[in-house]
């Protein structure tokens, strides 16, 4: 359960980071430049970096929700919270208080 735990906590943080870093990309593209095709081709790829730090949280979440014995809708909302900014961080800060209660760790 510790490193089910330890999996998810890490992916929740790194997730919630790239979909900031995303954010920023999309307001400095989308909002800040005159054409958004002038902008730097290597951007491209914070989306790319977002998706598979999010595939990875959606594993360990699942793993974690599947070990930790989570309803259905409390795996998909936590899943969920990875598309939303900031509310990653918040989700795990919950569910670890959760799982260390219900486990004693």
């Amino acid at each position: 359960m510790r490193g089910a735990l330890t999996r998810y906590r890490v992916l929740a943080y790194i997730t919630g980071i790239w979909l900031l870093v995303l954010c920023g990309e999309m307001v400095y593209k989308y909002l800040l430049l005159d054409d958004s095709s002038t902008a730097p081709h290597w951007l491209f790829y914070i989306g790319q970096v977002h998706g598979l730090f999010y595939m990875l949280y959606l594993v360990f979440t699942i793993d974690l929700g599947i070990k930790a014995r989570w309803q259905p809708m409390t795996t998909f909302l936590t899943c969920l919270a990875g598309t939303i900014p900031f509310l990653s961080f918040v989700f795990e800060h919950n569910r670890t208080r959760e799982v260390k209660a219900a486990f004693g760790l």
